[in-house]
């Protein structure tokens, strides 16, 4: 069988050199020496990539993992939490937060735009003690990137703890963890980086360390238990059986990634090309403002529906796209173009294959997508 070119907001196509990294032989990551170093070295590359000083980890678990993980070993039953919800990820981040006991207490916004700073800040001034705050640098499902840059200054500004989800950001939208004051962010490896899904990875800052040790009850759970980390390396200790064949090929996806240079303004200049074409040939993009370089939800337009869209794009051009959930299910597709997605020629690609059914099904365009798409693409 011919396999789909993935155009989805990741799981992402993997490149050939990250594919044979996975193909080494593995050892013993709990007793070979040099398994240690080979797990610093890929940490280390990620922290050049998330622009950190602080400890890196990498656990054995898609995205969700580091998520909880940051839930779990911060949230003590009674805390006060702050749920920064402009989208589905970042009200979904209260499930964890309640999981967990903690007091939720959601800033809740447009659903088509991005966190307001001064709308956030006149929040903050009636209402500030938060042992810690969550939001999503790319809300994935409505294709929209916060600016997390103001965000987590504004947040520690009152002391609050700041865990940002950049699963779908990290290697996109640029990202500078220590200088926009980040406690934890989570990545995953699926996404931008175009490595295989299954690791979840994620900076840890001092006052998040701090903040697990001085915790007054034990934190509830094992795998979900980032202290346990703490020192892994000083000890040559992991608290479980490292998958070795994955981090091998997360360690090659963040050597590539790095190769690249400024990767994130490669992902914008491919957004910015894709949401003019759409707009131009008259189709809505979901989102208002603070559009995402790494996906983009456009509106469906009527005459058609999603299944119909997606079906008609596997089977007649083998291409997957994808489309949304929750309050999102059926009022939107998304293509993804991020890490290997994000290549013109790909794109291009999609776009041809999109006119192709949109007219199939009487949907009547303004121009062409793909040729509108290499017009304002700069080469």
């Amino acid at each position: 069988m011919k396999q789909p070119m993935i155009m989805t907001p990741g799981p992402t196509y993997i490149n050939e050199e990250v594919r044979g990294a996975m193909a080494q032989p593995i050892t013993n990551p709990d007793l070979d020496p040099g398994f240690f170093e080979f797990y610093k070295d890929t940490c280390e590359k990620l922290q050049r990539l998330l622009k950190t000083k602080n400890d890196v980890l990498i656990l054995s678990g898609e995205g969700i993992l580091g998520l909880e993980a940051a839930c779990a070993s911060l949230i003590e039953p009674g805390d006060r939490v702050l749920c920064i919800d402009n989208g589905i990820f970042g009200k979904g981040f209260g499930d964890f937060q309640k999981m967990y006991g903690a007091e939720v207490v959601y800033f809740s916004t447009d659903y088509r735009s991005e966190i307001s700073i001064s709308e956030l800040e006149e929040f903050l001034q009636e209402d500030n003690a938060f042992k810690l705050a969550t939001v999503v640098h790319c809300e994935t499902p409505s294709g929209i990137t916060n600016p997390i840059d103001k965000i987590c200054p504004l947040l520690k500004q009152y002391g609050i703890l700041t865990v940002v989800d950049s699963v779908s950001g990290i290697g996109g939208e640029k990202l500078e963890a220590d200088k926009w004051k980040v406690d934890i962010a989570l990545g995953g490896s699926q996404k931008c980086l175009s490595a295989p899904p299954g690791l979840s990875f994620l900076s840890v800052s001092e006052d998040a360390w701090a903040a697990m040790a001085d915790r007054k009850t034990p934190i509830a759970g094992f795998y979900v238990n980032l202290y346990m980390w703490k020192n892994w390396y000083k000890k040559k200790w992991f608290p479980y059986t490292q998958p070795i064949s994955d981090i091998y090929a997360l360690n090659k996806a963040v050597e590539l990634v790095l190769r690249e240079g400024d990767f994130a303004k490669k992902h914008y200049k491919i957004a910015d090309a894709v949401r003019r074409s759409l707009v131009e040939a008259g189709l809505e993009l979901h989102a208002a403002s603070g559009y995402s370089n790494t996906v983009t939800a456009v509106v469906m337009p009527q005459g058609i529906s999603f299944g119909k869209l997606f079906e008609d794009m596997r089977s007649k051009h083998n291409i997957l796209i994808a489309g949304a959930f929750d309050v999102l299910k059926d009022k939107v597709f998304r293509i993804g173009h991020m890490g290997e997605n994000c290549k013109e020629e790909k794109v291009y690609i999609t776009l041809k294959a999109l006119d192709s059914v949109l007219a199939d099904n009487g949907i009547k365009l303004k121009g062409e997508l793909y040729k509108l798409f290499a017009q304002n693409f700069k080469f």
